[in-house]
C-alpha cells in the first residue's frame, strides 16, 4: 500500500514559476506536480517510482497530457526523471518544495499538530485569501498598470503590507491610497460659490457699474433706480 500525505504543499515559487507556460498548461502541470508529490516524500529525497496509470487516477487527465506535462515540468527543472528497469522514477526539486518538520503517522496525530494552534490555522487561510486577491488583481489586469494599482489601492492597508510577493505593485498601491486619503480631507468650495464670486469681482471691478452703486446711494434709490420708500411715520 502506497503511504501518502495529510495535505499537499504548494509554494509560491513554484507557482509564479509556472507562470511561463500558462493557461491550461500551467493547470496540468499543477495537477501532475501534486500527484507526484502525495508520494514523494522527504524521506526519500522527494522521490517515488509511478506509472502513468497512477497519476491519471488522481489527476483524471488522459495518458497524453500526462506525457506531455512530465515532459514540461523537466524542461522547467521542476521534476527529474529517472529511467530504471520496472519504469520511472520522479523526483521533485527540493527549491519548489517547502522545508517539512516531519511526517504523520496517522490522521489522528496529523490533526492534533496542525490544529494545536487554531490561531495559526486562521492566519493562514487569512494570507491565502488576501494573496490570491492581490494575485488575481495584477492577473486581471496584466498589460495596465494604472488599473492594477488603482485597484490594489482599495484593499485594507493590513492586507497590502503583509503581502511579500509583489513588493513593486504594493509600494506603488500603498502610495495611491495615500494620495487618494489626502484629497478626501481636503476641503473643496462649491463651484457655484466660485462662480458667483467670480461674478461679483468682475461687477465691482467695473467702473460704471460702481458709478451706478453710488449714485442710487445717494438718490435713496434701489438697485433698480426706483425710489425707496421711507418709513411711515408711526400712529
Amino acid at each position: 500500500m502506497i503511504k501518502t500525505r495529510g495535505f499537499l504543499q504548494l509554494t509560491y515559487v513554484l507557482y509564479h514559476h509556472l507562470d511561463k507556460v500558462g493557461g491550461s498548461k500551467k493547470a496540468n502541470c499543477l495537477s501532475v506536480y501534486l500527484s507526484l508529490m502525495k508520494y514523494c516524500w522527504k524521506s526519500n529525497d522527494y522521490r517515488a517510482g509511478l506509472r502513468h496509470s497512477t497519476i491519471e487516477k488522481d489527476t483524471k487527465l488522459s495518458r497524453t497530457t500526462i506525457h506531455r506535462t512530465l515532459q514540461t515540468l523537466t524542461k522547467l527543472n521542476v521534476i527529474s526523471t529517472i529511467k530504471g528497469r520496472s519504469g520511472k522514477t520522479y523526483q521533485i526539486n527540493p527549491k519548489f518544495v517547502k522545508f517539512e518538520k516531519g511526517m504523520f503517522k496517522n490522521e489522528t496525530s496529523m490533526y492534533k499538530n496542525e490544529t494545536s494552534n487554531v490561531s495559526n490555522v486562521k492566519t493562514l487561510v487569512e494570507t491565502l485569501i488576501y494573496n490570491n486577491t492581490i494575485e488575481e488583481i495584477i492577473k486581471n489586469n496584466r498589460g495596465n498598470q494604472q488599473l492594477i494599482i488603482d485597484n490594489l489601492a482599495k484593499l485594507p492597508l493590513t492586507d497590502l503590507k503583509k503581502d511579500k510577493n509583489n513588493p513593486y505593485y504594493v509600494k506603488l498601491a500603498i502610495q495611491r491610497k495615500q494620495e487618494l486619503q489626502a484629497n478626501e480631507k481636503k476641503t473643496y468650495v462649491p463651484p457655484q460659490k466660485i462662480l458667483q464670486a467670480l461674478k461679483s469681482i468682475s461687477k465691482n471691478s467695473n467702473p460704471r457699474y460702481r458709478e451706478k452703486v453710488s449714485y442710487n446711494k445717494r438718490n435713496n434709490l434701489d438697485y433698480k433706480g426706483n425710489p425707496i420708500a421711507k418709513d411711515k411715520d408711526k400712529m
